[in-house]
């Protein structure tokens, strides 16, 4: 399950909604194993996997943009 963790990302043949709900179903499945990952790791998990060719932008602004960073705000 924790290399699961660390490779999860966009793929390209996916909308970024699709990814979302896999995203989801991935979070249900670490909860369903009794697995607990921090919201702060929820949220470099989830930004970690977006392409950065495509994403960059979006994830250096949310980062930047805040003094602190929620799960909620990703």
């Amino acid at each position: 399950m924790k290399r699961r963790i660390y490779r999860f990302q966009l793929k390209n043949e996916i909308s970024i909604g699709e990814h979302m709900n896999n995203y989801t179903k991935f979070l249900a499945d670490i909860a369903n194993v009794d697995e607990i990952i921090k919201d702060k790791d929820k949220e470099l998990i989830l930004l970690s996997s977006l392409p950065d060719e495509e994403y960059e932008t979006f994830i250096l602004t949310l980062i930047n943009g805040k003094s602190s960073l929620s799960y909620n705000d990703v």
